[in-house]
């Protein structure tokens, strides 16, 4: 069990570094930031490569430090902010700076994909709150997060909608009274379409989600369902619950976000508007609930609820991420590792929307299941990985 019922001092002022502030949960924390100016204190920001959005929002929030992926950037962030007390760092070194900052209290860990993973172990053996956004770090690591847990002492609460439900759903439950994990799915955009067009699908296509407004890394995820197989790994990880009492159900209209079956046969939900400002907010607030603009179910207006199976023959990722998990060892680092390189190579007009899942498959089926007990064996593991599978989509093996 990753999460501990512990939280800050409500009365204090909590010093926020937001890994990944450019982003799409990134911006939204800062729209929280924004609204409760007088509970938070921004001490790092941090992007990729997004210079003029992270220079504005350093002009802004007057942060410590900023960091930006690599040096020839970081220049130009130098003359950006030139004058203002604000350091600029780069690359890996500085992100772990940044979230290790002393008067840092909550690390909000909303970069994508493996990239984020080294920094968040940072903030938790620094004894930080993580706000976790960044499913790949469990994913990839769950094992190896729970061990610098249990040695450390820092604290993981999610932001994800679907993990921030179910968190709410347990707060004041037993955890061995679950029966079960519900997490629902949205479909994405292919929930309808025919299978076999697939092969036809764009990158336009798959970046129109029909909820959500997301980066286009998650957006293409959750277009081949690869989104909610990270995340019944995550909730493994999270919650200390087996796969097989872990569960997908599609819900189109995206208002219940998640559910939680307990043993004498009721359930609980959590539901609200698709709007991540809200599981971003509880993630900082907890245990606390804010009072906040956000908008509102009317309950008038919603006619039906609607769910149904996911269809894992059109939507083979998910099947992937449950026969990694249940794999174990290195597979979900395989997983995560050819996913987003897959997935990259999709966004880059190189392979189609059905070799996404074909290359995971590959991948999984070609790398032994081993070991992954360090942060230096999943690095090894994630390049071996993605070599593989620009390597199978060069010799023309798709």
């Amino acid at each position: 069990m990753m999460i501990e019922d512990r939280s800050y001092s409500k009365d204090a002022v909590q010093g926020l570094s937001i890994l990944g502030s450019t982003g799409s949960i990134g911006t939204q924390t800062l729209d929280v930031v924004r609204l409760f100016r007088g509970r938070f204190r921004v001490h790092a920001l941090t992007a990729g490569s997004n210079v003029d959005l992270l220079a504005a929002q350093a002009e802004e929030f007057q942060p410590q430090c900023v960091v930006i992926a690599d040096a020839e950037a970081a220049l130009t962030l130098q003359r950006r902010l030139e004058g203002l007390n604000i350091e600029v760092l780069t690359g890996q070194a500085g992100l772990c700076t940044a979230a290790t900052l002393p008067d840092v209290h909550t690390v909000v860990a909303a970069m994508v994909g493996f990239a984020g993973l080294e920094s968040v172990l940072a903030a938790l053996r620094a004894k930080k709150k993580v706000a976790l956004a960044n499913k790949e770090t469990l994913v990839v690591a769950g094992a190896l997060v729970g061990r610098v847990l249990d040695e450390h002492g820092g604290v993981v609460i999610p932001v994800d909608s679907e993990h921030s439900a179910i968190f709410q759903c347990l707060v004041g439950e037993s955890r061995t009274e679950i029966e079960r994990l519900v997490l629902t799915a949205s479909g994405g955009p292919f929930r309808s379409r025919d299978a076999s067009t697939f092969g036809s699908i764009t990158r336009g296509e798959a970046l129109e989600h029909p909820n959500w407004s997301m980066g286009a890394k998650i957006t293409i995820d959750s277009a081949t369902m690869m989104n909610k197989g990270l995340e019944v790994v995550e909730a493994h990880w999270l919650f200390g619950i087996d796969v097989d009492r872990i569960s997908v159900l599609v819900h189109p209209q995206s208002i219940v976000h998640s559910m939680v079956s307990f043993t004498d046969g009721s359930t609980k939900a959590q539901l609200g508007i698709p709007d991540m400002k809200v599981p971003i907010q509880y993630a900082l607030s907890y245990p606390d609930r804010w009072p906040a603009p956000n908008p509102r179910l009317d309950w008038t207006e919603i006619r039906r609820l609607d769910f149904e199976q996911p269809d894992i023959e059109k939507f083979p990722c998910l099947s992937l991420a449950y026969d990694a998990l249940h794999a174990g060892g290195s597979a979900p680092a395989v997983l995560n590792a050819a996913n987003e390189a897959a997935v990259s190579l999709f966004l880059n007009g190189r392979i189609r929307f059905t070799d996404i899942p074909f290359l995971i498959g590959a991948a999984l089926e070609s790398k032994a299941v081993g070991a992954a007990e360090t942060l230096e064996d999943l690095i090894v593991i994630d390049e071996q990985t993605r070599a593989f599978v620009v390597e199978h989509t060069r010799v023309g093996a798709i």
